[in-house]
Order: C-alpha cells, then structure tokens, then sequence
C-alpha cells in the first residue's frame, strides 16, 4: 500500500526533510493589511520576519480552505495513492483541521483519508510527519502509521520562550496563560502547547533564566525527536549549548519557526518539541 503524508504549513518542517520525505504541505495564509501571502510559496521565513519587524501592526493568519486540501488530495491518489495521512495544527487554534476534515470526506469513496489532529503546532505537527512518512517510505500499512502517529502526539511536549504575549492575546490564542497578561514589563513568558491549547508554563525575569528553564524541559526526562527552533534571531546557540550534554546536537532537528507560528509568537521566539518516552 503507497501511503502518503500530508501536513500544514504551521508545521514549520525544515524544506530538506519535506523533500526527503516527500511530505506535501498545504499552506495556510499571512496578511498584513491589505496584503495577503500564501505560506511557503509567495512568503518565505526570511521575508515574513522582515516584514513583521517593520510593520506598524501585527499580521493576521487564515486557514486553508477546503478545496486547497482537496486538491492536494486528489493529486495524490492521481499519483497513485492508496492511503493518506494527514497531520494538522491544533483544531483548538486554527480551522485548518476542519478544512482538512470536510476534504477527505468528499473523497471518502476515492481513497481512505485520515486526519490527525497533533493538538501541537510547530514541529510539534512536523515530527508526527516525519513518523509517518519514513513508516510509509517503509512500506508500513495505514493503521500502523495512525497508531504510531497517534501515540507520538500524545507524549509531545512542546514550549516556547517569548518576548512579548502581544501576538498571543491580538490572535486570540493566549488560553491558559491569560494570567500571564497581567504580568510586569521585565517577566519573560515561557509557554507550553498541552491538550492543544496554550497554557502558562513558567515565568523568569531575563532572557538566559528562559533559556535555562527551556532546556531543563528537553533535559528532565528520556525523550526523543527533539527539535529546537527559533523566529527572527534569537538564542539559539545558547539553548543548544545548555542541551548538548544530556542530546548530542546531531541527534537534534534544528529549524525555523516560520510565519503561522511566528505571527503569534512574535520576534525573538524560540521554541522546543520532542516526545516523551518510558525510563
């Protein structure tokens, strides 16, 4: 059975797994004003961090439609086919999931379609992808990849370390860490993905004390697929210094967080994701 994997552009998937990987990807949409970009194909990482530092106002986000997973779909049954997968953003943050939900039932009859929701965002999304793809690539059958899949997602952790919760309270995905609102100018909010949604998971007055408290989440306990990503610059060096002793660096995904996740995010974000495991 030819199984494929398809994901979001939240995913934030390094360009070179999603070739190696053969990992489709259907964007979401950037606009800032009156502008509106496709993801991935008329914004890249490098061009949507320089306009967000020189914008007045922050961008706003919009899911795929549909029809754009529809046809993703098609082409790929078109391209022979037999199964697909389909990892997306938290259906707690975003209508992209529904979109991809309402596609794959119109192609019901095609060609079995099934839709994950990662309840994660960032590589959060992107390393359940790569577990799919490299079990398809091994010729795994469709139920194994879900089960694996679905296993994975709920042993994800993921965090970030934020300038500023402005882009999270204006999208409207602050969440659980809406106490953090209150918080004076010098906290530097650290935030965890959990049940799919946004929630408080520390608070330290500087930058260094964040990524310390970043890295004793990846250091803490066994864990595998870590990935460590940044937006805009930031301190990325340092998180993988402090990480290094306990997950060897090229045991770890290093990315960039693109522009779905880094319009909430904001400049300076960095973020960590991996999967739990048993001692």
């Amino acid at each position: 059975m030819a199984v494929r994997v398809v994901t979001d552009s939240a995913c934030d998937l390094p360009q070179h797994l999603v070739d190696e990987l053969a990992i489709e990807i259907v964007p979401l949409s950037i606009r800032f004003g009156d502008k509106e970009f496709v993801d991935r194909v008329e914004l890249s990482n490098a061009e949507f961090w320089s306009r967000l530092k020189a914008s007045d106002s922050l961008p706003e986000t919009s899911a795929p439609s549909a029809g754009a997973f529809e046809e993703r779909f098609r082409a790929l049954v078109d391209g022979g086919a037999d199964a697909i997968v389909c990892v997306n953003l938290s259906s707690k943050l975003s209508a992209t999931m529904q979109a991809a939900q309402i596609a794959a039932k119109s192609l019901e009859q095609v060609c079995p379609i099934v839709v994950i929701d990662s309840l994660s965002a960032s590589m959060g999304i992107g390393s359940l992808a790569v577990t799919a793809a490299r079990m398809a690539a091994n010729g795994e059958t469709l139920d194994a990849i879900v089960r694996e899949v679905s296993s994975q997602r709920d042993r994800t952790k993921l965090y970030g370390a934020l300038d500023t919760l402005e882009g999270l309270r204006k999208g409207g995905r602050i969440g659980g860490a809406q106490a953090m609102l209150g918080s004076v100018l010098s906290i530097k909010p650290i935030i965890e993905i959990r049940d799919g949604i946004v929630h408080e998971a520390a608070k330290v007055r500087t930058r260094s004390k964040a990524m310390r408290e970043m890295a004793k989440f990846a250091t803490a306990v066994p864990i595998q697929n870590l990935a460590v990503l940044q937006g805009g610059g930031g301190d990325l060096e340092e998180l993988l210094a402090l990480i290094e002793p306990v997950v060897p660096r090229d045991q770890i995904t290093i990315g960039e967080i693109g522009p779905v996740i880094g319009t909430h995010g904001g400049p300076g974000v960095v973020g960590i994701t991996f999967q739990t495991v048993s001692a």
